[in-house]
């Protein structure tokens, strides 16, 4: 299995990485480091994790960001990295299934 992280999930972490960037010189990079980590987990745990929205959603270990995911047998295909404290109207928004 492999895993993909989708252009919209790449925008997503590109831009908490420079908000967090901006709070602190290196909390950018240290962000990118923790989800690159949670994301690599799900080579193991994919499937595991609730669904919401029609998506299975892990939670970050360090951030309070979730890591929205489809997967099969071949891939986990990551479609957002969202803040957790965005509100739940606008997080339905942006999660489309394919």
């Amino acid at each position: 299995m492999k895993i993909q992280v989708l252009e919209a999930a790449e925008l997503d972490l590109a831009s908490a990485a420079t908000f967090y960037e901006y709070q602190e010189p290196g909390l950018g990079a240290y962000f990118v480091d923790a989800l690159a980590a949670d994301i690599d987990s799900l080579l193991i745990h994919a499937g595991v994790h609730p669904e919401v929205f029609g998506f299975h959603r892990a939670l970050s270990s360090r951030f309070p960001y979730a890591i929205d995911y489809l997967f099969d047998e071949d891939a986990v295909k990551i479609y957002a990295v969202l803040d957790c404290r965005r509100s739940p109207t606008t997080t339905k928004k942006r999660l489309t299934r394919p």
